[in-house]
C-alpha cells in the first residue's frame, strides 16, 4: 500500500505496523547498512577506523551519545549524519505536537482523539529530514526551554488546574519525541539546568512547576563538549555523564593527505577559479603544514585548539588572491604563487587562540611564523637540508645563488605581476636554473615557478636571505652583502 493511501489508524493496522523505539530503528538500519557494505556516514573524512566504528558501536547498543572534541573536528555534522539512519517516513498522529505513535501515543491529547474517532484517527507521515532538532547550550537556556512550561493563558481558557498536562506548553525535548536530539556544547549548560536532563535520560519523567509527569519519550539524545569549556565556562555535573552511554572522542586529521582531502570537499570553489587557477601540490601541503605547525606551537592555546575550517577559509584566501591577481592582470590563466600565502593571513587570525594576547599585530606575526615554520618543515622534501652549523671551506648547494645577492643584486616581484613577466623576474637569476636542473629534474613545468619562489621563501626561512614585505610586492636581498659592499 503506498504512504499516500495510509490517512488512518485503520489504513496503518492493515499493513501491520509495528511501533519500534528510535534506538531501535536506528540499529536495525546500522545494521542493513553495514550487511550491505554501504558507507554509513557519508563524507567524515578521517573517521573511518577511529570515530565512526566507536560511533557504530553506541548506536548498536543503544546509547546516548558524547561527541567529546576541540572546535573545527566535524562533531555536529557527525550527529546531523545519524538522520540517514532513520527510516525515511513515520508515521504519527495527526495534529499532535510531540510526534506520537498512532498505536503507542504518549500524550493525553493523542489518546483522547484515538479514544474518540478509534480506526478512523488521521494520520499523517513525517520525513527523517524534520526528525533532527539542535539546540546550542548558553548560559541562558532554562528549564522551559527545554522541557516545558504552564502556559496560564491555555489554564484559564480551558478553567484547568496548571496541574493538568493540557496545560503545558511543551519545550525542545518533548517535542523531539522519536527524533534525533543534539545539545551543543554541553558544559555550557547551567548545572541546574543539566539536573534536569536526569530523569529524561533514564527515567522518562519530566517535572514542570514540581508536578511529575511520566511521557515515555524515544529520543536519541547527541550531545557535543569542547574540553576547553571544562575551565573556561563550567562542566558535565557527573550524574549526567554516569546517565551517557558512550562518551567518543573526535580528533583533528592525523597527516597532511587526509588535511587535504577535507579541505577539498570543504572548500567552496566556483568551476571558473578551478578551471583558471592551477593549484601545484606542494601549495596545498603547505597549506595544510600551517594548520599542524599551529596545533604544536608555542604561541598558540592548545586547549583551544586550531580548527579545520582555518585551512579551507584559506584555501578559499589562496584561490581568490590568484582570482583578483587574474581581474588585474585579465590573463586567462594562473598558478598560485608563494605571495598568495599573504592572503591567508586574514582566514589564520580569526581561527587560532594565542597564549598571550597581545595588541593587534600579534595574531599577523604568529601567522607570518607558521606559514615560515611550514615551509622549513616542508623544505627539506624538495631540497637540500640547510644545516645551522655548516663546515668551513665546504661548497653547498645554495652558495652560487646566494652569492648572486650578495653582490647586490635584489629581486623584487610586484603582487599583481602578469605571468610572464613574474617568469622573466625568477628567471633573471642564472643559478636557480642549475639547482632546480639537478634537484627537481622531473618536475612537472606548471609547478616549476611555484617551485622557485619555495626555494627563495625556504633560504629565507632559514635565514639565508632576506625577504621584505613592500606595499606593492616582495624584495628578495641578501642584506649582509650589502652592508659589507657599502663599507
Amino acid at each position: 500500500m503506498e504512504k499516500s493511501k495510509i490517512t488512518t489508524l485503520k489504513d496503518l493496522k492493515k499493513i501491520n505496523y509495528q511501533p519500534r523505539s528510535i534506538q531501535e530503528e536506528l540499529a536495525k538500519n546500522l545494521r542493513e547498512k553495514i550487511k550491505k557494505g554501504e558507507t554509513t556516514f557519508e563524507g567524515l573524512i578521517g573517521y573511518e577506523n577511529t570515530v565512526i566504528p566507536d560511533v557504530e558501536r553506541a548506536i548498536l547498543s543503544g546509547h546516548n551519545i558524547n561527541l567529546l572534541g576541540l572546535r573545527g573536528q566535524a562533531k555536529t555534522r557527525l550527529a546531523r549524519q545519524m538522520t540517514q539512519l532513520l527510516d525515511e517516513w513515520i508515521p504519527v498522529v495527526d495534529g499532535s505536537e510531540i510526534n506520537d505513535d498512532p498505536l503507542q501515543p504518549i500524550s493525553r491529547w493523542a489518546k483522547e482523539i484515538i479514544d474518540e474517532k478509534g480506526d478512523d484517527t488521521p494520520i499523517q507521515w513525517i520525513h527523517r529530514s524534520d526528525r533532527f532538532f539542535e539546540k546550542l547550550a548558553t548560559p541562558d537556556v532554562t528549564v522551559a526551554d527545554l522541557i516545558g512550561d504552564v502556559d496560564p493563558i491555555k489554564a484559564a481558557t480551558l478553567k484547568l488546574s496548571y496541574a493538568d498536562e493540557k496545560v503545558i506548553h511543551y519545550g525542545m525535548i518533548p517535542r523531539a519525541h522519536r527524533c534525533i536530539f543534539v545539545l551543543n556544547e554541553l558544559p555550557d549548560l547551567q548545572a541546574r539546568i543539566q539536573v534536569a536532563l536526569f530523569n529524561i535520560l533514564q527515567e522518562k519523567e519530566i517535572q514542570i512547576r514540581g508536578f511529575k509527569l511520566r511521557l515515555s519519550l524515544e529520543i536519541q539524545f547527541v550531545f557535543t563538549a569542547n574540553p576547553e569549556d571544562y575551565t573556561n565556562r563550567g562542566s558535565i555535573v557527573t550524574p549526567l555523564k554516569d546517565r551517557i552511554g558512550s562518551q567518543i572522542l573526535t580528533h583533528y586529521p592525523h597527516n597532511i593527505e587526509i588535511a587535504k582531502r577535507i579541505t577539498q570537499q570543504e572548500s567552496l570553489i566556483s568551476e571558473d577559479n578551478k578551471k583558471q587557477i592551477h593549484v601545484p601540490e606542494l601549495a596545498k601541503d603547505l597549506l595544510e603544514q600551517i594548520g599542524f605547525e599551529a596545533r604544536k606551537s608555542e604561541y598558540v592555546d592548545a586547549k583551544s585548539g586550531v580548527s579545520t575550517r582555518m585551512s579551507i577559509t584559506a584555501f578559499e584566501n589562496l584561490i581568490s588572491s590568484a582570482e583578483r591577481r587574474l581581474l588585474i592582470t585579465r590573463d586567462q590563466n594562473t598558478i598560485i604563487r608563494m605571495s598568495d600565502f599573504h592572503g591567508v593571513i586574514t582566514a589564520i587570525n580569526g581561527k587560532i587562540e594565542l597564549v598571550y594576547e597581545g595588541e593587534q599585530e600579534g595574531a599577523s606575526e604568529v601567522a607570518y611564523h607558521l606559514i615560515s615554520s611550514a615551509i622549513k618543515t616542508l623544505f627539506p622534501l624538495y631540497f637540500p637540508k640547510i644545516e645551522k652549523l655548516e663546515k668551513p671551506n665546504l661548497e653547498g648547494p645554495y652558495d652560487e645563488l646566494l652569492a648572486w645577492f650578495f653582490k647586490e643584486n635584489e629581486l623584487f616581484i610586484e603582487d599583481d605581476l602578469d605571468e610572464k613577466n613574474h617568469q622573466k623576474s625568477l628567471d633573471a637569476i642564472p643559478a636557480i636554473k642549475k639547482i632546480m636542473k639537478k634537484f627537481q629534474s622531473e618536475l612537472d613545468k606548471k609547478d616549476y615557478y611555484f617551485m622557485v619562489e619555495f626555494l627563495l621563501w625556504g633560504l629565507e626561512a632559514h635565514q639565508k636571505l632576506n625577504k621584505l614585505r613592500k606595499f606593492e610586492g616582495i624584495q628578495f636581498r641578501d642584506s649582509l652583502g650589502s652592508f659589507i659592499n657599502r663599507l
